[in-house]
């Protein structure tokens, strides 16, 4: 029964396929998005300007090292697809047991070494003078639930390449609602400020993990998890690794450009200046689910049918996918350029009483971020072949290429321009860094792509 279900990748239309696979990853990434998006609404509300900003500094540590997970997800899930397309449901079970002892034994690390630096890494990360303490508190508690995330990250990716994208969104649905409940509970009800934000981050990784693992013990998966399967395959390591390798670099080059905005934006305007970055962040995580959700349901179509040699399949899942990614791009550029003051609004409190500091903050706040949104995603309408044409190299098993144009946009172009620009245009250096790189990384992108394409028979 469940074999019926991958086999579908390489049978039903592209369009169909896409719409089914597309459709639950971007709910469960809106879902996700949405919780962030809250979250955020409602630590600004209810704690201060302060708090969003202090999250901000911490996030680059935590999505690190969750990143760690998605990378072995995301780089096993390429295997497994091209496994599964290719009948090789050995190498699949192998696969999944190296990526589960591998995420563990990498995060337990890495969480070791982050409690171990905790006062060097929140400064270096932007956490300074009044951001330090809060951000110091939301950091401990949370970094002890990331090896939990990081499994999610890595059980949700092992989920769409079975073809089951219906269970992935589940997945990402069910800690999104629990975080924001908890919010309520422990921020506004029981009053325990950025400690209660933290638990109500953790519990909600422990809520994800409980699901996951129902799912792949409860017979509704075809790579039931085993003892047999733990130990480690020099061979498939060396391809999570290279594969996932990818993803890791562009989360650790998302974590630096956290580290270089908070530190820049810092020196240009303080903790206010790094609270408009922290909006606008929260944005580029919300704002492009669809796109993003659109990226993730092709990758495990384009994986299987690759693995399956049936080439003009996947010549029309690419195009299938950057055409309705392009289109819903495009209706989120739009709403980003009629309401960014409004959108602003959202984040900043109106409670009564207030202290001065907090209301020039909310002032400097609301009229700092709209224009800055508006630069930020001002080339959003084309970013749609970038990302789909870096993720295309990865779901086909070519890691150096997948890892260049992975890296383009923020990494060979986005950093040595906000190291520049601010120079000499300040704040607004910053702010046209973003879509002068996304432009550069799709043309770069396109040409790439349309040369692989070519070659593709």
């Amino acid at each position: 029964m469940a074999r019926v279900s991958s086999e579908k990748l390489g049978t039903d239309s592209i369009g169909k396929l896409l719409v089914s696979q597309a459709v639950p990853a971007s709910i469960g990434i809106l879902v996700m998005s949405i919780n962030v998006l809250v979250d955020s609404i409602f630590v600004g509300n209810w704690i201060g300007s302060i708090a969003i900003a202090a999250i901000n500094v911490v996030l680059p540590v935590s999505f690190f090292i969750g990143a760690l997970g998605m990378a072995i997800g995301i780089g096993g899930s390429s295997i497994i697809s091209r496994a599964l397309g290719a009948g090789n449901k050995l190498k699949a079970l192998n696969t999944f047991g190296n990526q589960i002892s591998l995420t563990v034994l990498i995060t337990i690390f890495m969480v070791i070494l982050g409690l171990t630096f905790v006062d060097s890494l929140i400064p270096a990360f932007g956490g300074k003078g009044a951001i330090f303490e809060p951000a110091k508190t939301y950091y401990v508690i949370v970094l002890y639930g990331v090896p939990i995330l990081a499994l999610n990250m890595m059980g949700s990716s092992v989920i769409r390449a079975e073809g089951k994208p219906k269970f992935a969104m589940v997945a990402m649905i069910i800690p999104s609602i629990g975080n924001l409940l908890m919010d309520y509970v422990f921020i506004n009800v029981l009053d325990m400020g950025m400690v209660g934000a933290a638990w109500a981050t953790t519990i909600s990784y422990a809520l994800c993990f409980s699901y996951i693992f129902y799912f792949f013990f409860s017979g509704k998966s075809e790579l039931r998890p085993s003892w047999n399967y733990l130990g480690f395959n020099l061979n498939i390591l060396k391809e999570i690794g290279s594969l996932g390798f990818v993803t890791l670099a562009r989360q650790a080059v998302v974590s630096i450009i956290y580290l270089l905005m908070n530190t820049i934006l810092f020196g240009l305007g303080g903790e206010a200046m790094v609270a408009v970055y922290a909006i606008v962040g929260r944005m580029l995580m919300f704002a492009l689910f669809p796109v993003f959700g659109v990226t993730q349901g092709f990758l495990p179509i384009a994986g299987f049918n690759h693995g399956a040699e049936k080439y003009d399949r996947v010549k029309e899942s690419i195009y299938t996918a950057v055409k309705y990614a392009s289109i819903l791009a495009t209706v989120v550029f739009l709403g980003l350029m009629i309401f960014p003051a409004e959108i602003t609004s959202l984040f900043l409190s109106s409670r009564e009483g207030m202290s001065q500091v907090d209301l020039e903050m909310n002032a400097f706040v609301l009229a700092n971020t709209p224009s800055a949104m508006r630069w930020v995603f001002a080339a959003t309408p084309i970013i749609a072949l970038q990302l789909i044409g870096a993720a295309y190299f990865q779901a086909i098993g070519k890691a150096i290429p997948a890892f260049l144009l992975t890296l383009s946009r923020q990494g060979f172009f986005f950093i040595p321009l906000i190291l520049i620009l601010p120079n000499y245009l300040g704040a607004l250096g910053v702010w046209i860094s973003f879509p002068i790189a996304d432009v550069l990384a799709t043309i770069v992108t396109g040409l790439y792509l349309r040369k692989e394409i070519q070659r593709c028979k």
